[in-house]
């Protein structure tokens, strides 16, 4: 299980984490939503030791994280948005040189390495250089070198990040079988609809405050699970009901077009953010 309690990071008089609390079950899947600058990824480095908080704390397991306790730490893997290999490496000599790292011993990076590659699909390019990757095997690879560990908890920042649809889709099934072995992961992601497809859990952060966590189905249902979008002087307005019968009606008494659908994630997230964000500017 992953505590935060009171997290707060803050530079000076910017504070990009704001006295964040949060619990994340062991195999659950959590997605942190929001806006460039929300706090997300400052989240990440303060679980990855990268950052130190400025206040409050991290427990895993009940235990306290620290960038001394290297016995908690091992439990935890992070890819980060950035691309972090050696251009003239190849697939195997990345994974060996990982392993090195952290004292794998040598039959058993091997193994792992063999099995991790099959597991991504990456075992027929093995031997091909970072640099002749496309950018979907590269995110894969970095996936694969952050399993190699056997760690407990997966930390993802905006892992899908510059993929066409098809790398898109190969990156969730990749993490839901992860998740289904009963991996713990944390997501960061721009995408609503993959927050929606992955995560069990997930939270709305703005301006390093976390505004709403709960089951993606939850919220929609909070909201409304039918969504009327009608065009209101040149700008499309939507509103939520709670039946489909009740936004039938609606619909029945405009004089104008409309439209009838599912409410979404980004419905959710358009309502409790993107909104509060408009009224900012």
């Amino acid at each position: 299980m992953i505590e935060l309690k009171n997290l707060t990071k803050k530079y000076d008089e910017f504070t990009a984490v704001d006295n964040l609390n949060l619990t994340i079950n062991t195999g659950g899947f959590f997605g942190l939503l929001g806006p460039n600058g929300a706090g997300k990824s400052t989240t990440i480095g303060m679980l990855s030791t990268l950052y130190l908080p400025t206040e409050g704390e991290i427990l895993i397991d009940g235990e306290r994280l620290t960038r001394q306790n290297t016995a908690l730490k091992r439990k935890i893997s992070v890819v980060t948005q950035e691309y972090s290999m050696r251009q003239d490496m190849t697939i195997e000599e990345i994974m060996e040189y990982q392993g090195r790292l952290y004292f794998v011993p040598k039959k058993q990076r091997r193994k792992k390495t063999r099995e991790l590659l099959e597991f991504c699909g990456l075992t027929d390019y093995r031997r091909r250089t970072v640099r002749k990757l496309s950018g979907g095997m590269k995110r894969k690879l970095m996936v694969c070198r952050a399993l190699l560990t056997e760690p407990e908890i997966l930390l993802l920042d905006e892992p899908t990040a510059g993929m066409d649809a098809l790398a898109r889709r190969q990156m969730w099934n990749l993490l839901k079988r992860l998740n289904r072995n009963h991996m713990t992961i944390l997501l960061t992601t721009h995408y609503m609809e993959e927050a929606e497809i992955l995560c069990d859990r997930v939270g709305l952060m703005d301006r390093g405050r976390l505004k709403e966590a709960d089951a993606p189905g939850v919220m929609i249902e909070r909201l409304g699970r039918y969504a009327v979008d009608q065009a209101e002087k040149e700008e499309m307005r939507s509103l939520f009901f709670r039946t489909q019968e009740e936004a039938v009606r609606y619909i029945a008494g405009l004089k104008g077009d409309a439209a009838l659908r599912n409410t979404t994630l980004e419905d959710v997230f358009l309502e409790k953010v993107g909104k509060y964000l408009e009224n900012r500017r």
